[in-house]
């Protein structure tokens, strides 16, 4: 039998691959609304981000999520993230 494949993803932050376990997904439901996906189960498009709040202000001062999503995300959303991925920890 063969091992079991890990599926990996790449940060936004720091651009790291690593397993999506170890990984935060934002999403970007199908109503425009972008939050932090701790289950990995919310239905819409995903982009990753390390568990650690430096790489979610990296991803932040990059606009990298605002170019993976194709649109503008304001201030209280990430800060609101911020807040959810101290929470997390």
């Amino acid at each position: 039998m063969q091992p079991r494949k890990i599926p990996m993803r790449m940060c936004t932050g720091c651009g790291e691959m690593k397993p999506k376990r170890e990984m935060v997904r934002v999403v970007k439901s199908p109503e425009g609304e972008i939050s932090l996906d701790l289950t990995g189960k919310k239905a819409g498009r995903g982009a990753y981000v390390c568990r650690c709040l430096d790489c979610l202000q990296k991803a932040r001062k990059a606009r990298r999520l605002e170019k993976a999503f194709s649109c503008r995300i304001p201030d209280e959303v990430y800060d609101k993230m911020e807040e959810e991925l101290q929470d997390s920890e």
